[in-house]
């Protein structure tokens, strides 16, 4: 069962929940004779990934998710060989090889008839567009979420590709952070700057999709939600969705608890695995007929709690301190103090990283090297 996130997402630029001058340049980049490379920016859960989706499907046309190449870059950091996979994404030949994305063409560019149509078959600015007769049309995407977490080498990589790439592919970045890109790559982009949800927007959204799942719910409840959400969407329907599963959103005390409750016991539950010794553990599941390994473990649990609940870094950072001092872990008070220690350290390093999840593990393995003083880990 899909949630509202995807069952909802935008159909058209109309539809996006951003200021109007935002959809009509994304609109004006995607209908281009010669669309530009991009640079979507904004804070988290504002919309980034929609608009890109919207943007592929209009250069592309209905087909657009067979020539759409996505790659997260917060992956890369979490992995040995991360330069070999990026290498491998952007020259699926092999290093040295000639055969590389930006080269490849497709025949659905210049026949968009024969692809299949996604669910409604509408372009999303009205219209398909029109292949110029004697010009290359655009037949692939390749698209970098958090492509503010590559990294300076790999970045230099993206730009010398970027340079060379062929008349027939673009690239779309996507990052939280613009500072974190290197001036070669953003000169040769077009920025996006999506800012964070206004207030009035995300209650209309909110009201919108009250209506279209039946959802009953307290006065103030649409009001706490957007209160609690400050700009970020995607945690505002996350929010209201679970309400209406849990069948708490007639009751306007639960709006808070149920986000407390849900962060609150990913933070205990890190903490308790980071004393334990268990920071980084794989294990291995079988998806699509394969094998994968999954990362398990504390580290997985800071993934969960930025990715799932949409929580940034600084949330992540008040929660850790809200179970540590809220007396939620019975703990020794020299532990403790030991693990505040490390947690004050965590913050302090966050403001100059541009990888959050670096700090974050540095922060759980002094806290596991603490667990182990006191007896805590096990083997």
């Amino acid at each position: 069962m899909s949630g509202w996130l995807s069952t909802h997402a935008p159909r058209s630029f109309s539809d996006l929940a951003m200021p109007e001058g935002v959809r009509d340049t994304l609109s004006a980049a995607s209908q281009s004779p010669d669309p530009p490379h991009l640079l979507i920016t904004g804070p988290s859960g504002v919309g980034k990934s929609a608009a890109w989706r919207l943007v592929a499907r209009q250069i592309l046309g209905p087909g657009w998710e067979s020539t759409t190449h996505v790659l997260q870059a917060r992956d890369l950091v979490r992995q040995r060989g991360a330069m070999n996979t990026f290498e491998e994404f952007l020259r699926p030949g092999g290093s040295g090889s000639a055969d590389t994305l930006t080269g490849r063409l497709s025949l659905d560019a210049f026949d968009r008839s024969i692809s299949s149509s996604d669910n409604d078959g509408i372009a999303p600015a009205g219209s398909e567009n029109t292949v110029t007769e004697g010009k290359l049309p655009i037949s692939r995407l390749i698209v970098i979420e958090d492509a503010d977490h590559l990294g300076s080498i790999r970045q230099a990589y993206l730009r010398r590709m970027m340079e060379t790439v062929g008349e027939a592919s673009r690239f779309i970045l996507v990052a939280r952070a613009p500072s974190r890109i290197i001036d070669a790559l953003r000169s040769r982009t077009q920025m996006v700057r999506i800012p964070s949800t206004s207030k009035s927007t995300m209650l209309s959204s909110l009201e919108e999709l009250i209506h279209l799942e039946g959802v009953e719910t307290a006065e103030g409840v649409v009001e706490d939600i957007v209160y609690i959400s400050e700009g970020n969407l995607r945690k505002a329907i996350f929010t209201l969705e679970m309400l209406q599963l849990r069948g708490l959103a007639n009751d306007r005390s639960a709006v808070h608890s149920l986000v407390q409750s849900t962060t609150m016991q990913a933070g205990r539950h890190l903490i308790e695995l980071a004393l334990r010794g268990r920071v980084v553990e794989w294990r291995w599941e079988s998806q699509g007929g394969r094998k994968k390994r999954i990362l398990t473990g504390a580290l997985a649990e800071i993934d969960r709690m930025m990715n799932d609940h949409g929580l940034d870094s600084d949330d992540v950072v008040h929660q850790l301190h809200d179970v540590l001092v809220g007396r939620r872990l019975s703990l020794p008070d020299d532990l403790r103090e030991q693990m505040l220690d490390a947690l004050a350290e965590c913050e302090v390093q966050l403001r100059r990283s541009s990888l959050p999840r670096v700090p974050f593990e540095r922060f759980l393995h002094r806290v596991a090297q603490a667990g182990n003083q006191h007896g805590l880990a096990f083997g």
